[in-house]
C-alpha cells in the first residue's frame, strides 16, 4: 500500500493534515515544495498527493504538470486558498483527480483521499488484469510451426487485411484472432467474436446487422449487431462454414462495402470494422460441394494462417503443461515427472491444446502428488473418454515396415521393458500399474526374453 504525500508550504498544514491522515490509517509522508516532493516520488511508494497551488520556487500547476508526466498512475489532490473557477478547470484538465479550496474540510479531504486511493487501486487491478489476460493469451510453442504461427500473426497485425484463420477445433485460432488484434492499431476498439454456428439461420441477421424496434415480433427495442458493435476494431467471425448460404451472401455484402441497414430499418451505417474469420473446414471442399460462398472465400482469404494440431507440434507438449500447471489458480502447484511428460508427449490429443488444458486441470485437481508421475498420467488419459490412450502416428515410424503380429509383438516387449525400468525391475509393482496379474508378466518376461538391467 502506498503512502499519501502532503506538499504544502506551510507547516503547520502540514503537520495537521499528516496527522489526520494517520489517524484514519494511511501512511503520509509530507514536503516543503515541488522539487522536495517530486525527489519523494522518486523514491518512495505514493498512491495520492496531495499538493498546494501557491508554492515556492516551483509552482504547484507545473508540479502537477511533472508527476502527471512522470507519475501516470499517481492521484493527486489539488487544495488552494486562493481558488478560482478557472485554477479549477485548468487542474483537471491536466489529470488533477479534484480541487479542494482552502480552509481544507477535514470531511472532504478525508473523502477525496478515499476516492482516489480506490481509483488508484482499481487502476492497478486493471492493470493486473490486462497482465493475467496477456499472459493467459499467450501462443505457446517454440516449434518451427509454431515460430512461424507468430511470425504471420506479427507481420499480419500490422495490416487490416482480412485473415482466415484455420484450424482443427482446440488448436487456438480464437486465441491468434485475439492476439491479432492486441497487437493492431486497433488494439484500442473492440474485438466482438461470433460464433457462426451457434446462431440460428432466423437470427443471425439480426445477430450480425441488429434491428429496429418492432422489426419483428420479439424486437421490443432497437438493438445493434456485431458488425456495428465491432465499429473501429476486429470483428471475429468463428465457425464461419457453419454459415448458412443466405447468410453469407449478407456478409459478403457488409464486408465489401462495410454498410448496412439494420433489420427493419431504412437507414445505412457505415462501420469501419477488420473481420478476421475462423473454421475447421476445409473450405475448397464446402465450395465444391456447393455449401461455401467461393467469392466470400476469396474475400476473407487474403491472409491465410493454419494453426497446426498438438500432434504436429509434441515438442510443445512440455511448455505447454508446464504452463498450464502454473496457471492454475487455486492448487497447489505440481511437477511433471519425466516419464510423465513422455506419456503427455505420446498421446495424440485428438482435441488438441483445449484437451490438453482440460486435463491438466483434471490432474492438478485428482492428483495428490508433488510431482505427476506417468502412472497417474497414464490413468488419466485412459479414462478421460473411456478410450485407450492413442499413440501419435510419427511414434510408430520404427513399426512401420513389419507385420502386424511382429510390430504388435515389438510393441508389447518395449513397452514391458520400459515398464520394468520404470520401477527398477519390481514385478509386482509393474503389474500393478500396467493392470496384470504378476503370474502373467513373468510370463511375458520368459516369452520376451527380457533380463533384469535391460
Amino acid at each position: 500500500m502506498g503512502a499519501i504525500l502532503v506538499i504544502d508550504d506551510e507547516p503547520g498544514i502540514r503537520a495537521t493534515v499528516k496527522d489526520i491522515l494517520e489517524d484514519e490509517g494511511y501512511r503520509a509522508l509530507t514536503a516543503e515544495d515541488g522539487y522536495a516532493g517530486l525527489d519523494l516520488l522518486r523514491v518512495e511508494s505514493v498512491d495520492v498527493v496531495i499538493l498546494d497551488v501557491w508554492l515556492p520556487k516551483m509552482g504547484g500547476i507545473d508540479v502537477l504538470k511533472a508527476i502527471k508526466a512522470d507519475h501516470p498512475a499517481v492521484e493527486t489532490i489539488v487544495v488552494s486558498g486562493h481558488a478560482s473557477i478557472d485554477m479549477a478547470v485548468s487542474a483537471v484538465k491536466l489529470g488533477a483527480f479534484d480541487f479542494i479550496e482552502k480552509p481544507l474540510s477535514i470531511e472532504r479531504l478525508i473523502t477525496a483521499v478515499r476516492n482516489a486511493r480506490a481509483l488508484s487501486d482499481l487502476r492497478l487491478e486493471n492493470a493486473r488484469l490486462k497482465r493475467t489476460k496477456a499472459e493467459g493469451d499467450d501462443i505457446i510453442g517454440v516449434s518451427a510451426k509454431m515460430t512461424e504461427v507468430r511470425e504471420l500473426i506479427d507481420q499480419s497485425a500490422r495490416s487490416d487485411a482480412r485473415v482466415l484463420v484455420t484450424g482443427e477445433n482446440g488448436t487456438g485460432k480464437e486465441l491468434a484472432a485475439r492476439r491479432i488484434h492486441e497487437l493492431s492499431a486497433r488494439s484500442g476498439g473492440p474485438f466482438v467474436a461470433v460464433n457462426c454456428a451457434a446462431m440460428p439461420d432466423t437470427l443471425i441477421e439480426s445477430e450480425l446487422f441488429g434491428h429496429e424496434k418492432g422489426s419483428f415480433t420479439d424486437a421490443v427495442a432497437r438493438r445493434k449487431g456485431k458488425f456495428e458493435t465491432a465499429h473501429t476494431g476486429t470483428l471475429f467471425l468463428d465457425e464461419i462454414a457453419d454459415m448458412s448460404l443466405s447468410a453469407q451472401s449478407k456478409v459478403l455484402r457488409a464486408i465489401q462495402e462495410m454498410r448496412f441497414e439494420r433489420l427493419g430499418g431504412e437507414q445505412t451505417i457505415e462501420v469501419d470494422v477488420r473481420v478476421v474469420a475462423a473454421t475447421n473446414k476445409d473450405l475448397r471442399q464446402e465450395i465444391a460441394a456447393g455449401r461455401f460462398r467461393e467469392d466470400l472465400f476469396f474475400r476473407l482469404n487474403v491472409i491465410p494462417l493454419r494453426m497446426p494440431a498438438l500432434r504436429e507440434r509434441v515438442e510443445d507438449i512440455p511448455a505447454l503443461a508446464d504452463f498450464f500447471l502454473e496457471r492454475l489458480a487455486g492448487q497447489p502447484r505440481r511437477r511433471l515427472s519425466r516419464g510423465a511428460l513422455e506419456v503427455l508427449s505420446a498421446y495424440a490429443w485428438p482435441g488438441n491444446v483445449r484437451e490438453l488444458k482440460n486435463f491438466m486441470e483434471r490432474v492438478s485437481v485428482m492428483s495428490d502428488e508433488d510431482e505427476i508421475s506417468a502412472e497417474t498420467v497414464e490413468h488419466f488419459i485412459a479414462r478421460s473418454d473411456g478410450k485407450a490412450p492413442e499413440v501419435a502416428p510419427d511414434r510408430l515410424d520404427t513399426l512401420s515396415d513389419l507385420r502386424l503380429a511382429e510390430a504388435r509383438e515389438a510393441f508389447e516387449r518395449g513397452f514391458l521393458v520400459h515398464n520394468l525400468r520404470k520401477h527398477g525391475y519390481n514385478i509386482a509393482k509393474t503389474a500393478e500399474s500396467i493392470g496384470v496379474y504378476p503370474s502373467n508378466l513373468h510370463a511375458k518376461i520368459k516369452k520376451f526374453g527380457i533380463e533384469a538391467g535391460e
